[in-house]
Parts: C-alpha cells; structure tokens; sequence
C-alpha cells in the first residue's frame, strides 16, 4: 500500500505541478502542502482523497491545492530527497521552493508537518529506545531549522502552519499493564518532540496547529468507555486499535487535524 501512494504521488504531481513562472494577470492563488504521510492522506484502505490537507483544502475555495506530501518523508529526505520521485529529483524541499519561486507571491497558505518518522523507529511494542529518540530529536532540529529558514525566506509574506502530531504509542494501553507502563512512558518524550517542533517553527514566524491537543494527549484522567480519553482519542480517531493496527488518522481524525489547522487561520 504505501509503494501504491508513491506512485500515486508521482502521477499527482507529474499532472498538477506547475513550474513555468505565473503571469502577472494570472489571478491563481494556492495553497502549497508539505509534509509526510499525514499531508499526503494516507489510510490503509486505500482512501488517499479525505486527509486533512483535502479536508482543509474544501474549505479555501478561493485557493488552489498543489499537495507534495510524501509517504515516509523524514526532515532528512525533505531536504536531500530520495522518497518520492519529485520532478528533476529535487526532493520535496527543493520542488517546493521551485514552484514558491514560479509562482511568486501567489502561494498564500503553507501547512506542513514533519519529523514524526525521524523518531517513530524508536518505538516498538517492548518500549522506546531513549538514545535513539534523543538522536532522532537533534537531526529534526538542524534539518527542520534549514527548512523553515528557506520555505519563510522564499514566501516571506505566505500564511505558513507546522502542526504538533498525536501520540500513536498510547494505543499500547489497550494490551496490558507493560502497554500501560510505555503509555505513560510515551508522553514527556512526545512533549519534547512537539516542544522541538513549536518551538522551531514559531523561530521562523510560523504558527502552529496544535494537534496533539485536538487529540487530547494529556488527558489521561478523563476516563470513556473505560479508556483515558486520550487514549480513546486514538482509537476513535486513527486506525491503531483496529486490525489493521496503522499509526494513521482515519477519515475522521484527519478531519479533527484539518480544524486544529483551521482554528490558527
């Protein structure tokens, strides 16, 4: 599935990206997204149309999608490419700030979120390899501090959102008391990480989608069905507690993402 939405994000962009400098009468504006598999929308069925980047998308009718999110991307493949097959083997980094170049004061809305897969191989179901977060943590740190100095130094006056991620390891709460232990285990780590991230991002005068509270990460008092509400938040909002047992949002979470985006608009 994930070989699938890279050849779906070669074909969408092979078709919609535009590089030939916009015309001074050209009245398009866009809407440019970057990011991972969360921007890109992807879901285990197969349903790429509904993420938070479309649902988010529907309701700026006066702005045109141009979507380079890609499957896997970490800062690092951001910058050097190697993920997606972008046009002229730029990465994701360099395409973006062609198409920002191209079009010059056309793309009003950014919204980009990034770094989680620099960090998610650090977490297994037996617990979270703290050296191997903590490297994680200072590779976001230099590759994401290039990329917002040169998305805010080629869109000086764009509108340009980062966003806060959930925590996809509170699901281990559901398997027993070691799954409640890493649980709890998980949450100063995906503070620091969403710290990093904030902190990084309003640097660069960006503002930030705060969604990580949209799910109610902290929330392990607020008890639903039995289950802390942050937890609950998880499975009601991603596909972790089902079979399919995948870190990503589902139709409806991504649609809680989309607002979280929204409200700082």
């Amino acid at each position: 599935m994930r070989r699938l939405a890279c050849v779906i994000v070669a074909a969408l962009i092979g078709a919609t990206l535009v590089v030939t400098p916009a015309s001074a009468a050209d009245s398009t504006r866009y809407y440019l997204a970057l990011g991972d598999s969360l921007a890109f929308g992807y879901q285990p069925n197969g349903d790429f149309a509904h993420g938070y980047v479309q649902q988010l998308s529907a309701t700026l009718p006066d702005l045109t999608l141009q979507n380079l999110g890609c499957p896997g991307e970490t800062t690092t493949t951001m910058v050097t490419g190697g993920i997606c097959p972008y046009p002229g083997g730029g990465g994701q980094l360099g395409t973006a700030l062609a198409f920002l170049r191209a079009h010059r004061g056309k793309v009003r809305l950014i919204t980009i979120d990034i770094g989680a897969n620099d960090v998610n191989p650090c977490a297994t179901a037996t617990g979270i390899d703290l050296t191997c977060f903590r490297k994680g943590l200072v590779t976001i740190a230099v590759n994401l501090s290039v990329i917002v100095a040169r998305l805010r130094a080629a869109a000086p006056y764009a509108e340009i959102i980062g966003m806060t991620y959930y925590d996809t390891a509170l699901a281990a709460w559901l398997t027993g008391p070691a799954g409640q232990a890493l649980a709890k285990q998980s949450l100063p780590l995906i503070h620091e990480l969403n710290g990093l991230l904030s902190l990084v991002y309003r640097f660069a005068r960006f503002r930030v989608a705060d969604v990580a509270g949209a799910f109610s990460t902290d929330d392990m008092t607020t008890m639903v069905g039995g289950l802390p509400l942050d937890v609950a938040r998880i499975c009601q909002w991603t596909w972790l507690c089902t079979p399919k047992r995948d870190i990503h949002a589902n139709t409806t979470g991504y649609g809680v993402i989309a607002q979280a985006f929204r409200a700082v608009l």
